[in-house]
């Protein structure tokens, strides 16, 4: 089944302690998407100026990704500029240039709006609800945040929860939403503001899954080497949303197998800067680190 991702496109430029890198592919939408598309046709929802390069367009159409719903605009193209820290956990943004983006009201195509699966990227709000009130009953809607919207949109953001089947979040968000200090605790009180499923992003940790009779722990892929964590949070949403489209039911095994599966993609994101890696990944390459995750994590009961 198809795909509807909405967000932020971009232009970033980027350093990290060992690489600078200037005016790359960017943006929640643009990882999502191609994320998903390692599972399931995605049908790409965002704003772009009359300077957006033809060689980040072709990105997407190297993954077959439809752009109908792209809008090109006269101006400038949203642009970031960031620095990590040496050990990745923590970035600074140096500039920030919303252009298009700025006034950006989404707008569907009529093939768009019974797509089944939708992935909501990190945008505001009101924004991301806007897209739900042009869909036709959509089977299952994911939808992503970050703490400017709980400081900024606290109420726009409560009044979504309502609409969407999941949320994901990282840990210290959902802290935030919640103002509980257990993450335990704060993905049971999210799970009160609506959402059936709350997915809370823990980095090089991994993730917590939770719905209101079972909970899931899934790990990260253990890396060596980190070359740029930028977008790999909107990878890893877009990879389960992606292997959520490919299943006859969505239910929490599902739910499980579709955060390892985005985590496994969101391993490849950072192994280099922009969609690089992603440009280059294999379907292979995919099951093969799935498989290594499961291999890593099993146990059983050893007797003494």
């Amino acid at each position: 089944m198809s795909i509807l991702v909405v967000g932020s496109i971009g232009i970033d430029d980027v350093k990290t302690p060992f690489d600078e890198r200037k005016a790359i592919l960017g943006g929640s939408a643009s990882y999502a998407s191609v994320a998903a598309s390692f599972f399931a046709p995605v049908r790409l929802v965002g704003v772009v100026g009359d300077d957006f390069p033809k060689k980040f367009r072709q990105v997407w159409a190297d993954r077959d990704i439809d752009l109908d719903g792209l809008q090109t605009q006269k101006g400038e193209t949203f642009r970031w500029s960031g620095e990590y820290s040496y050990d990745f956990n923590s970035r600074k943004t140096l500039s920030i240039a919303l252009n298009v983006f700025e006034h950006f009201q989404p707008k569907l195509p009529d093939s768009y709006r019974g797509t089944p699966f939708v992935m909501l990227g990190n945008i505001a709000p009101k924004l991301q609800a806007h897209v739900l009130d042009q869909m036709e009953k959509p089977k299952f809607v994911m939808a992503d945040t970050m703490d400017l919207w709980i400081e900024t949109a606290k109420s726009d953001l409560l009044e979504l929860l309502k609409r969407v089947d999941a949320l994901c979040l990282n840990d210290s968000e959902a802290r935030e939403l919640t103002r509980e200090t257990s993450l335990i605790k704060a993905g049971q009180r999210i799970m009160d503001l609506g959402p059936r499923y709350v997915i809370i992003k823990k980095g090089e940790h991994g993730a917590l899954l939770f719905s209101r009779n079972e909970f899931f722990t899934a790990p990260a892929y253990p890396l060596e080497d980190i070359h740029d964590p930028t977008g790999a949070g909107d990878s890893f949403a877009g990879g389960i949303v992606g292997y959520l489209a490919g299943q006859p039911k969505i239910d929490f095994t599902a739910l499980k197998k579709a955060i390892v599966y985005g985590s496994v993609v969101a391993s490849f994101t950072v192994e280099a800067s922009s969609l690089d890696r992603l440009c280059q990944l294999k379907q292979a390459d995919i099951e093969e680190r799935y498989q290594s995750i499961k291999v890593m994590s099993y146990f059983d009961d050893v007797n003494f």
